[in-house]
């Protein structure tokens, strides 16, 4: 396990669902990940909560996270949301003991930075570096990889990953010297590599990984629950369970063998279900396609003949991948079927509540998914979802992504989304719809126009026109 890289291990749990390859995962980076939610939380028990929540959040986002060259870039992004939401009722709080905390730096009257000083700020000051600069730091002083190591896991040379490193260094200085925090950049890096990382409780990585485990194995609603009241116990009810489970190790074989006869036959039923899902859309899309070859053309159908083709047609489109995907996992002797969990169906868009990554199976979700990912500031995700203009080059890619993200972040961000309206095909292959949003604070209801294209691993938003020679700051 040692040789394989994080992408390697986490393709291995999401095809494999390896429980080994999910612990090692958890080995390599609790460490980073309890040290950075202590920072932000200061409590040891809700940093093991929140810790434990990181990687929850890391088995159910395996499939996504497949492609990411650096993972604890993302853990450490993740860590520090969720402990922002524990700590967010204690705000008040805090902020009082900071301001004490400054005015007796001040009454001490010291002129050289210390850990204490350091820590507070450090993961808010990790979080105002760009995604290249924070991931060049966290390989060098919290994964301590050298600068060969970070060159080859970068994709640079060696002398260009240390660049990147102590540019890094110096944005952070800045960000501590605009709080009073003297500092050179040496005696940064140096308390960075000596405090940053701490151990993690004895015990917490294996927590962590049984929790995550169940949470991963399965996406339906009652699978989740379960691993969500997993996390919750206290340490007496673990240890109650820990002993009823030692205490049942006889009538285990029994109780499993129980459990897959249920799970085959739950297994059958979502199949047969699917099957007969697929036959009917098929019949109702056979029969809409009929009324476009009749007609001269795609506008002469009315506009809900229209539009429910298109929901169709992607709706057949999923469901077929879902089939093929449960008959290549189906065992050769047919007795056995994985977990239907695994095969559902991603939600439907639900306007007016929170967005979310919902993939780009359908125009519908890639527009959602994009704003979603433009509103949290994810780059990697955007360049995923969006098709720049062909005058943009490889090397100024990074700089439009960067551009049109904050452009959708400042359009969308006082916006509620109710619907999408106006969907119609057009000549060259593209797809048209509106997406009706309204205003927050007044209250008005506007549509915003998109064009996507589908590309083979799932729909696009198109930047339509050619990109401005210099983009505005």
């Amino acid at each position: 396990m040692d040789s394989l890289s994080d992408q390697q291990l986490l393709r291995d749990y999401v095809k494999r669902r390896s429980e080994a390859a999910f612990t090692e995962l958890v080995r390599r980076h609790v460490d980073l990940v309890y040290s950075a939610t202590l920072r932000m939380v200061r409590d040891p028990h809700l940093a093991e909560d929140v810790a434990q929540g990181v990687f929850v959040a890391l088995a159910q986002n395996a499939r996504t996270l497949t492609d990411r060259s650096v993972l604890s870039g993302w853990l450490h992004r993740t860590a520090q949301n969720l402990a922002a939401n524990v700590v967010r009722s204690d705000v008040r709080r805090r902020a009082r003991e900071q301001e004490a905390a400054v005015m007796n730096e001040l009454l001490a009257a010291e002129s050289a930075a210390s850990w204490e000083q350091i820590a507070p700020h450090l993961d808010a000051a990790l979080g105002e570096l760009s995604e290249a600069d924070r991931d060049a730091v966290l390989l060098r002083y919290f994964e301590r990889k050298s600068a060969h190591e970070m060159a080859q896991i970068l994709g640079v040379s060696d002398d260009a990953a240390q660049k990147r490193v102590s540019r890094a260094v110096e944005r952070l200085r800045e960000f501590f010297a605009r709080r009073g925090v003297s500092v050179g950049a040496g005696g940064l890096a140096v308390l960075i590599a000596a405090n940053a990382v701490q151990s993690a409780p004895a015990g917490l990585a294996a927590a962590i990984s049984a929790a995550a485990a169940l949470a991963g194995a399965s996406l339906a609603t009652t699978a989740t629950a379960t691993a969500t009241q997993a996390i919750a116990m206290t340490t007496l009810q673990k240890s109650l369970i820990i002993v009823t489970l030692v205490a049942a190790s006889v009538a285990i074989p029994l109780v499993i063998q129980h459990r897959d006869q249920v799970k085959l036959r739950q297994s059958n039923q979502f199949l047969r279900q699917q099957m007969d899902q697929l036959s009917q859309l098929r019949i109702e899309n056979e029969r809409l396609s009929n009324l476009v070859a009749e007609a001269k053309s795609p506008q002469q159908l009315a506009n809900d003949q229209f539009n429910e083709l298109l929901r169709l047609r992607g709706e057949v489109g999923v469901l077929r991948q879902e089939i093929s995907e449960m008959r290549k996992q189906k065992p050769a002797n047919t007795q056995t079927l994985t977990s239907a969990s695994e095969t559902s169906r991603p939600p439907m868009v639900a306007f007016g509540t929170e967005l979310s990554d919902m993939g780009a199976t359908t125009p519908e979700r890639a527009v959602t998914s994009l704003i979603w990912a433009a509103g949290m500031g994810d780059l990697g995700r955007v360049s995923e979802l969006l098709e720049l203009p062909k005058n943009v080059s490889v090397e100024d890619a990074p700089k439009h992504y960067e551009f049109f993200t904050k452009q959708l972040s400042n359009t969308f961000s006082d916006m509620e989304f109710t619907s999408i309206q106006g969907i119609r095909q057009n000549p060259d292959g593209t797809l048209r719809l509106n997406l009706v949003h309204r205003n927050i604070d007044t209250g008005m209801t506007n549509p915003f126009p998109f064009m996507l294209r589908l590309h083979d691993s799932g729909w696009k938003v198109v930047v339509e026109g050619d990109a401005p020679a210099t983009l505005p700051p």
